[in-house]
Parts: C-alpha cells; structure tokens; sequence
C-alpha cells in the first residue's frame, strides 16, 4: 500500500510543471508556424513593428486609461519606459512632449532631493532612478539641469544604512535594487564618492546565493532582476573582482530555457522581461577582460553559441587578456576611492572589447522576442500576455543587447549574423550598467562631467 501512494504522489505533475507545458506548447506552436513559411514570410514574420511600436508608445505618454490608476506611484517609471523605448527605436518624441515630461518630472522632484511617484508623493530611490534617466534620455540642458543633484547627493546619504545597503525610502526596505538605484545616480550624476560607496559592496556580497546568483536581500532566492542590480552595482563602484563570477555565469546562463527566452528564477516560467535582466548580466560578464581571465576559467574549452548552457566559461584571446586599451585597473580604482574618490568607469568599461563567443544564444533570444513578445504595437511577458509598456522597455533592452553581443564595444556596429531578421531591425545600442541609450548616455556624461 505505501509503494501504490509513493508511485501515484510521484507521477502527479505540479502546476509548475503544468504551466511549463502550457508555454512550452504555445511558444513551438509559434515556431512551428514560423518554419512552415516561405523565407519571404518568414522575414515579414521576424520584422521588428516600429511604426506600431511608437503609435503605441507615444498614445501612452500622452494619456492613459483610468485603469492605470493602479500605477499613480509609478508615474516617473512609466515616464522611463515609454521614453526609453522611444530611443532605442532611434525617435524622439516631439517638443510639446519633451517639454510636458521635464515639467511633470521636475514638480516630481522633492523640495529635499530625491523623486517622488508623482507630485506631493515622498521620494522613494527607484522613482528617483527612473526619473533621472528619463531626463537623460529626453537630453538637452534644459533637461539636464532640471535635476538638483545637491539635494539628490543629501537624499542618497539619507537613504544610506549603516550596513552598507540602501533603504527605498524613509523607513522603507533595505534591498540590492536600492543599492542600484542609488548608485546608479549616483555614478551617471558624477556625484558618486567613497562615503556613498562604503560597504555597499559588503552588502551586495550578503546577497550573493549558493547557487551563484544574487537574491533581493541575505538569506533570499536568486533572481534576475536583483542578479543584474548586484552586479551592476558591483562594476560601478570597482569591486567587481569580490564576486563569485564564476558560479554567478552558471546560474545565468542557465537561466536561458527550450523558448530561447529567459526565466528569472530556477524552475519559473520565460518571461519577456528577462531578456535584458538576465542578458544584460552576461553581456556585462562578457565586458569583464580584467578579472574573466582570473574567474571565468579561460584555459577550458572553448564555449559554443548553439547552447547556452555550454557558454558557461568563456576563452578569452590572448589578445583581450593583454589589452591595454581594454583593461581597467580594478585595484587603482579601489585605492582612489579609498582616498576619498570615486572613479568613474562606466565610459571606459563599455568601449572594451567583448569575448569573442557570446556567453548566451543571442539569436534564439530575439527569436523568442520577435515571435513570441512582439505584438501589434508592444511587447508582452508571454504568448498568452497582454502587452504592456514594461515588457515593451525591457524586452528592446534585451533585443538591443542581444543584437550588439558580438560587437568590439559600444560604439561599433553589429555583425549582421547577430542581428536575426532584416538589419532594419537594429536598435539604438544601450550603456548596460544604466539602461540608457548609450548615445544619450554619452551627452549626459559630457555634461555632468564639467558641472
């Protein structure tokens, strides 16, 4: 009678492993209609919808339906996501637009520092950090100098906690996105130094999984999203090098499933969204010349884009390995810091070469984004999903990243092999450490470096 219950209980399926089916069978279905078709079709079928794309996005800044009331502390991140999206798409939106956001965004700003949800709201860090880049990406001094960075550097300190994390807002959770977002600002303001950065890497090492991954807080579950923030954090405040980067490429990599998508965490469903958390991580692992030589093994064999989970550890050239052009000095950058500065590298660290091999199938990536996110006008998490401006931002991020995963650095194009569909599908590359289009990125940095 036990070995009958063991047997029956052993062959129930869970309603994970039912859902999983449920995708699983959507997704092929796509597939296998994509195949059936003549190449001419096929190409039409793989064709990124601009047009739709910024008719959708353009009709959500103007106005939004009374359903998105649900989303009045979110204001600034909606703000990010629809601008953003804009400019990787290589438009702009135009003046009255432009001219509405910085007024909107600037009544969003705290008479103390920091960025509400919207106007009267308290300034929490990660409206704060959306907000910011939203003005970078809109550009312009008008934009720029909207933003009181004084009172944004006394509301960063404010936030700091005496373990080295950060605190959302006054009295809220202490966590590794807000060690991100704040110095995420931090760093693209040039207001960035040692009292800032003190001890966060300690924190974000806390976080850090036995599976390799990086949790939301101590003694948490890997995920994504807090891995991408984790690391993130990490390279701009130089102690990279303190992380297990090895098992951290592991867990990643592995993370990329049968769609071609990825999950966030083990064992969850594809998610649009993940395409640039998860993707972003590894096309920052793969940027990392100075220590990958060290942690990602370089004298085992040679990894293979026709599966992720054998990209696990990278060779890097020989050439890569001795680049001077291309390697930061991790320990010069922490002594300047110690000293009282924070060093920025975030230009430099994008305009290193990449490894040779991708450490992820960037191709099947933009497969399941073409034909499984891509919608008429938006993107969505999953066959299935309605679209939304969330998925929209992160799935271009994540098909920008893939695209440009191949490239010599940030400012080189892309080989058309690493761009699947038409070459008309090519986005505007991104700066990884910000999200911002790196073009943005850079006048943004211009400016605040001679404020």
């Amino acid at each position: 009678m036990e070995s009958l219950v063991s047997s029956s209980s052993s062959s129930r399926t869970t309603v994970t492993e039912e859902d999983q089916r449920m995708v699983e069978g959507h997704v092929f279905h796509i597939y296998h209609l994509f195949t059936d078709l003549l190449p001419n079709a096929q190409t039409v079928m793989l064709e990124l919808q601009r047009d739709k794309h910024i008719e959708y996005l353009t009709k959500g800044l103007r106005q939004l339906s009374p359903s998105f009331s649900v989303l009045d502390a979110n204001r600034p991140w909606i703000c990010y996501w629809i601008l953003h999206s804009i400019a990787l798409l290589g438009e702009s939106v135009d003046a009255d637009l432009e001219y509405n956001a910085i007024d909107f965004l600037s009544r969003c700003q705290d008479p103390d520092g920091g960025y509400g949800g919207g106007p009267g709201q308290m300034p929490h860090l990660a409206t704060t950090y959306a907000a910011v880049n939203s003005l970078i990406t809109l550009g312009g001094h008008r934009s720029f100098s909207s933003i009181n960075r004084a009172k944004i550097y006394s509301f960063l300190l404010r936030m700091k906690d005496t373990s080295g994390g950060f605190r959302m807002h006054d009295g809220g959770e202490i966590d590794v996105r807000a060690c991100y977002t704040a110095i995420s600002v931090a760093s693209v303001l040039n207001i960035l130094d040692g009292e800032l950065v003190q001890n966060v890497g300690n924190y974000i090492l806390s976080c850090q999984t036995y599976e390799g991954g990086i949790a939301g807080e101590p003694g948490s579950e890997a995920h994504g999203g807090y891995t991408f923030c984790g690391l993130a954090t990490m390279v701009l405040i130089n102690e990279v090098n303190r992380l297990d980067l090895a098992n951290l490429t592991d867990w990643v990599v592995f993370r990329q499933g049968i769609e071609g998508g990825f999950q966030g965490r083990t064992n969850k469903l594809v998610d649009g969204c993940y395409s640039f958390w998860q993707g972003a991580v590894l096309a920052l692992i793969q940027m990392l010349c100075s220590v990958g030589d060290e942690q990602l093994g370089a004298e085992e064999e040679d990894c293979s884009t026709d599966s992720p989970e054998s990209c696990a550890a990278s060779e890097l050239s020989e050439e890569e390995q001795h680049s001077e052009e291309t390697s930061f000095n991790f320990d010069e950058a922490s002594q300047s810091r110690d000293e009282g500065n924070a060093p920025d590298c975030s230009l430099e660290f994008v305009r290193r070469h990449t490894t040779n091999q991708s450490l992820f199938h960037c191709v099947a990536l933009q497969q399941y984004i073409l034909l499984c996110s891509q919608m008429e006008g938006g993107f969505r998490d999953k066959p299935g999903k309605q679209r939304d401006h969330y998925h929209t931002c992160y799935c271009l991020s994540g098909l920008s990243s893939s695209q440009y995963s191949w490239s010599k650095g940030a400012d080189s194009p892309p080989y058309p092999k690493a761009v699947l569909g038409p070459y008309s599908n090519l986005l505007e590359p991104i700066h990884p450490l910000y999200n911002v289009v790196f073009e943005q990125y850079s006048e943004a940095h211009l400016f605040f470096s001679r404020s």
